[in-house]
């Protein structure tokens, strides 16, 4: 099992170095996704458009972070030619890096929504569902990049197990927004709006799960993007240590 110590051990200090601000530039990232996320859904329950319009001009920051860790694995791949643990730890981080993109490119289409609903008017639904999922995929993110600084292979696990959850919540929203345009077709408007923005946090909790996937093969070496943690886990519901 890969422990934290195992990378922060090289015989060439500035490799230490380089390998630790990668980290640290990956979990900054996260950071700065999550709280985009976060003031998105924010900016629903507010109906404010003016701090949705600013969620989609900070995009361009996460896309700026995103090259910039790219770079960064490119350098150290190039210059260092890591093996093992350090190799398996920079192409974590540049699966990781790619999630966070695109998390950051689903939370600003939710402030586009925000700004859209600002327009039409409060939803018959109060954005209840919008409100339950996003602090599902919320906890989601934040656990995964917790268990990614932690190497927490137990934390990961528990997110790819919340996956189901969330597309089943995200089942039950859509049919019950669906029944408010039925009722109401004056409703179509916001209650499409309130789909699409559901749509964007369903596919940022499926990127959570990538994330803690990757921990998982950091950790261990092993794959289970593809239903692989079932059959890694017995009826203990536990990876094997």
């Amino acid at each position: 099992m890969l422990k934290k110590e195992d990378y922060q051990q090289h015989i060439s200090a500035k490799f230490n170095t380089e390998l630790e601000s990668l980290r640290n530039h990956m979990l900054s990232m996260g950071g700065k996704v999550e709280q985009q996320l976060i003031t998105a859904l924010d900016a629903v329950m507010k109906m404010d458009s003016g701090e949705a319009e600013l969620i989609v001009r900070r995009d361009s920051e996460v896309n700026q972070m995103e090259m910039a860790i790219d770079d960064e694995c490119a350098t150290i791949i190039a210059r260092r030619q890591p093996t093992a643990s350090d190799l398996r730890l920079v192409i974590a981080i540049i699966k990781v890096n790619r999630d966070l993109e695109r998390i950051g490119d689903e939370a600003a289409k939710v402030a586009k929504q925000a700004v859209r609903m600002s327009e039409d008017g409060r939803s018959p639904s109060n954005f209840i569902e919008i409100k339950h999922i996003g602090a599902m995929v919320g906890a989601m993110l934040r656990q995964s990049l917790d268990a990614f600084a932690r190497l927490d292979v137990d934390q990961a696990v528990e997110v790819v197990k919340g996956d189901d959850k969330v597309d089943k919540e995200y089942g039950s929203a859509m049919r019950s927004l669906i029944t408010f345009m039925v009722e109401d077709p004056r409703n179509i408007g916001v209650i499409l709006n309130e789909m699409w923005a559901l749509r964007s946090l369903e596919r940022i909790g499926d990127h959570a799960c990538n994330i803690a996937e990757h921990v998982i093969y950091l950790v261990r070496g092993l794959d289970v993007r593809h239903g692989g943690l079932d059959e890694l886990t017995g009826a203990s519901g536990e990876l094997p240590r």
